[in-house]
C-alpha cells in the first residue's frame, strides 16, 4: 500500500441512500467515485464487471458520483439524470447506457436514454427541470473529497483507499486480499 493510500480512508460509510449492486452480506465493499464523461471510468466500468463476475457474491459495489466539471462539462448534468433514473429503479441500467453512449450526453441524449428504459419521462423532465438531485451529487462529491479523491476512479475496497493509478489490477489485488481476510 503507498503512503497515499494509508493517509485516506472512506469518509461517508455505506448507506441507504447508497446505489449498492450485490448482496449486504458481501464480505468486500468496493465505492467507486466516477465520473460518466471520464474515459478512464469507462475502462474501469469493464474492469468492475469482470471483478463482480468473478467475485460473485462476496462482493458488492457502490457507485458514487465525482463528475470532474472542469474538464466534462456534461459529467454532473450526466449524473443527476443518473440519480433522477434511479428515483424511478433503473439506476444500474441507465448507468450502463452513459457508459455505452460516453459520447452522447447532451441533454436529449439523457432524455432518450430515460426514454428507452421507459420510465416516466414526465417526472424525469420534472426532476430535470428542477435540478431535484444536484444536491445529492454535490454531496457526494464533498464526501468524496473528504476521502481524498482528485480523480476519477477512484475506488475504496472495505473502505480503504485502493491506489489504481498504476493500472486496475491492483483493485483486484485489493479485492482478493479483503476476501480472504
Amino acid at each position: 500500500m503507498t503512503r497515499h493510500a494509508e493517509l485516506f480512508s472512506l469518509a461517508v460509510p455505506v448507506n441507504q441512500s447508497d446505489h449498492v449492486l450485490g448482496p449486504s452480506s458481501a464480505k468486500v465493499t468496493i465505492v467507486e467515485y466516477g465520473d460518466f464523461e471520464c474515459p478512464s471510468c469507462l475502462q474501469a466500468s469493464h474492469a468492475v464487471n469482470i471483478l463482480l463476475n468473478h467475485f460473485g457474491s462476496s462482493v458488492r459495489l457502490v457507485y458514487r458520483h465525482f463528475p470532474l466539471r472542469e474538464v466534462h462539462p456534461r459529467a454532473e448534468l450526466a449524473a443527476e439524470a443518473a440519480e433522477a433514473a434511479g428515483a424511478q429503479g433503473v439506476f444500474w441500467h441507465y448507468h450502463e447506457l452513459l457508459f455505452n453512449h460516453q459520447a452522447q450526453l447532451t441533454e436529449k441524449n439523457l432524455r432518450q436514454y430515460a426514454a428507452q428504459l421507459e420510465i416516466d419521462l414526465r417526472r424525469f423532465d420534472f426532476d430535470m427541470g428542477d435540478h431535484i438531485y444536484l444536491q445529492r451529487v454535490q454531496e457526494h462529491i464533498e464526501g468524496g473529497a473528504r476521502s481524498g479523491v482528485r480523480a476519477t476512479p477512484t475506488f475504496f475496497v472495505n473502505g480503504v483507499l485502493c491506489d489504481v493509478s498504476f493500472g486496475l489490477g491492483r483493485l483486484r489485488v485489493a479485492v482478493d486480499a479483503a476476501s480472504r481476510a
